[in-house]
């Protein structure tokens, strides 16, 4: 079985533990996203990106409490010591942390992020947002909160704001923070359908729709 093939299978069982925002079909999602983007960058080991596309969550802050899940499948893989460190590097940066994400230093880097920020936004980004809100009894929205444009990762990742606010702290900045020509090509409609949603959705909760 080839590293890519035997990777899907370890990560399935993983993702299909967790809720609707971070299943096995965000991964799928955002392998297709990265194959979309790899077809106009032709440089890019595109081996190397898909086994950072399923291994991104694996051992995600959100779901777990170390990176032991990652390195025990990054050790099964038959990958050269460089392979594995530059998709330990890829995971890395992937993450937005508040607005604190590591620089994206190679284009599969650049590529895996866009990748995953893609599937942030627009109608599977909203659908994704609920989701997770949901699992972690967030509240929909709160007039009364104010979104944080400025706070440290470990703040990010302990308030637990409702849904609507991680629009304005998180998913409205992916557009302009997209690396690839391809990514900020992919991310305008997407981008327009969330503002679109916003607005509709505050018509309705004020009465006014």
């Amino acid at each position: 079985m080839n590293p890519i093939e035997q990777c899907k299978e370890l990560v399935q069982k993983i993702y299909e533990q967790m809720d609707a925002s971070h299943d096995f079909q965000h991964i799928e999602r955002v392998l297709m996203n990265a194959e979309a983007i790899l077809q106009t960058e032709s440089t890019a080991d595109a081996k190397i990106v898909k086994l950072a596309v399923y291994l991104h969550d694996v051992s995600d802050a959100k779901y777990a409490e170390d990176k032991s899940a990652q390195n025990a499948i990054l050790a099964q893989l038959a990958l050269a010591d460089a392979e594995r460190q530059h998709i330990e590097d890829i995971i890395e940066s992937v993450s937005f942390n508040g607005g604190n994400a590591l620089e994206a230093k190679t284009i599969e880097a650049k590529i895996v992020r866009d990748a995953d920020r893609l599937d942030a936004i627009g109608a599977v980004g909203i659908a994704r947002t609920f989701a997770y809100g949901g699992a972690k009894g967030r509240k929909m929205y709160d007039d009364a909160e104010e979104a944080r444009l400025q706070m440290t990762a470990d703040e990010y990742r302990t308030k637990s704001t409702a849904s609507v606010t991680h629009f304005y702290e998180k998913l409205l900045l992916l557009k302009d923070l997209m690396v690839t020509a391809k990514g900020r090509e992919m991310a305008e409609a997407r981008h327009i359908f969330m503002e679109q949603f916003l607005q509709q959705l505050a018509a309705e909760k004020n009465g006014d729709a």
